[in-house]
């Protein structure tokens, strides 16, 4: 609310410096307003084109106004080299040693992941972008793949743990089912190495969604409020974020993608490690879990063979290979 308030009295305020001081000559003191207003209506709605967000760094307001100063100083110290009236010196004075730093603070206190360190070192590296935020869900940290994925360097950017997947973490950790404990250890665990990895950046963000009880719920609001990527591997998650245009990367859908391509007359050389349902087939499965059903093979349990790939099946709950023995 008093964000708004701000933003107002900054629209008069430069309405009375354009009326006391108009930035053109001929220009009469109520078009001197006008103009002053205007100009300090586009910068507040250049800083509202960016996203919302809270207040999660103070620095980046800080950094925001300074970095608006110092264009501002510079544009100023620019423009005085040209021969203008009094009056529109005062007004770009104001313009630019005042109005841009305060949009600098503007886009600070709103998108704060602009200014935030990762974004900075990388600008200094030589980065032409920014990195992107990614909100982790409860599957993705018990999961634990995602620390295998950001240490392979396919995933920068900041990592965000929100307070309420804390929260149901810690009680997966505190249940009396012990399979659930594990599972919740093993999520507090995956945490702490991601804190240690110096590819990322990790943020716990102290904000709840109000209102709302479920986490998935909480989680999808949140990163469509944020503008943040969701990381899952919850296909129902996944679905319903994507019917909320919220940018979702699934852990499970990256795996599949990452198998590998086997065509029919390639070779494989496989362990048989079981037998299949129908006679005389035995099952082995790929290093990626992937199954390979082969033909006369049910005695050779335990025996390492090289198969040809007589065909592939491709379902939605994932490969399935089938071979003949060489």
């Amino acid at each position: 609310m008093f964000i708004y308030i701000y933003k107002l009295l900054f629209i008069l305020f430069f309405a009375l410096i354009g009326y006391t001081y108009p930035p053109f000559q001929n220009t009469s003191q109520m078009q001197g307003a006008v103009i002053g207003g205007g100009f300090a209506l586009a910068l507040c709605l250049i800083a509202l084109k960016v996203k919302k967000t809270e207040l999660r760094y103070i620095w980046s307001a800080f950094v925001g106004l300074l970095s608006g100063f110092l264009i501002g100083w510079i544009m100023f110290h620019l423009f005085n080299l040209i021969a203008i009236s009094f009056s529109a010196y005062i007004f770009f004075k104001s313009l630019f040693l005042f109005g841009l730093p305060i949009t600098g603070l503007f886009i600070g206190i709103n998108k704060p992941n602009i200014f935030s360190p990762l974004n900075i070192k990388e600008f200094f590296r030589g980065s032409s972008a920014f990195t992107d935020s990614f909100l982790l869900d409860t599957s993705a940290i018990i999961d634990g793949r995602i620390v295998s994925i950001s240490n392979s360097g396919f995933l920068e950017g900041e990592m965000i743990i929100t307070q309420f997947v804390l929260a149901e973490l810690q009680l997966i950790a505190d249940s009396n089912d012990p399979i659930k404990k594990v599972r919740g250890k093993r999520g507090l665990n995956v945490i702490d190495q991601l804190k240690k990895n110096k590819n990322i950046s990790l943020t716990i963000l102290n904000k709840n969604v109000s209102g709302i009880k479920e986490v998935d719920q909480k989680i999808i609001l949140m990163a469509k409020d944020q503008n943040f990527k969701v990381i899952t591997n919850d296909i129902n998650l996944s679905k319903i974020a994507k019917l909320q245009d919220v940018k979702v990367l699934n852990v499970n859908e990256l795996a599949f993608a990452l198998k590998p391509i086997v065509h029919p007359g390639e070779h494989l050389n496989i362990q048989i490690s079981k037998a299949g349902k129908e006679k005389r087939q035995g099952i082995a499965y790929l290093d990626d879990g992937t199954m390979v059903i082969v033909d006369d093979a049910k005695t050779d349990i335990g025996k390492q063979m090289e198969i040809e790939v007589t065909s592939v099946l491709q379902s939605t709950s994932g490969k399935m290979i089938f071979g003949k023995k060489v």
